[in-house]
């Protein structure tokens, strides 16, 4: 299997790519729903709304983290999680616009 070859993409398309690559597991997606209903950032609550194991919801927050979407701040002994609205926000227009330029309607096959 050869390398990826992202020198030919722009940097919003390999970071584009990578956010919705981070967006492809259910339980990342249960957990940034969870971030987002609860309007707060989120301490300690995942495991149990989530019903995975800890060190499984750490790692799905970090991936989500590495790419931008979450960020965390250390609360005592906990890290507490919230979306990261620079990058949510950026998430957002990449994809709209995206699904906007896409004439759906034509029959081109």
């Amino acid at each position: 299997m050869g390398l990826t070859k992202t020198a030919q993409y722009t940097d919003r398309q390999v970071e584009l790519a990578k956010m919705i690559k981070v967006l492809g597991h259910p339980a990342r997606i249960a957990i940034i729903e969870s971030i987002i209903q609860s309007k707060t950032c989120i301490c300690g609550d995942l495991v149990t709304e989530i019903g995975l194991a800890q060190s499984t919801i750490s790692q799905h927050l970090k991936e989500l983290k590495s790419v931008g979407l979450i960020q965390g701040t250390i609360e005592g002994t906990s890290m507490c999680y919230c979306i990261n609205p620079e990058k949510w926000n950026m998430l957002n227009n990449e994809l709209t616009l995206l699904f906007k330029s896409a004439n759906c309607e034509s029959d081109c096959c």
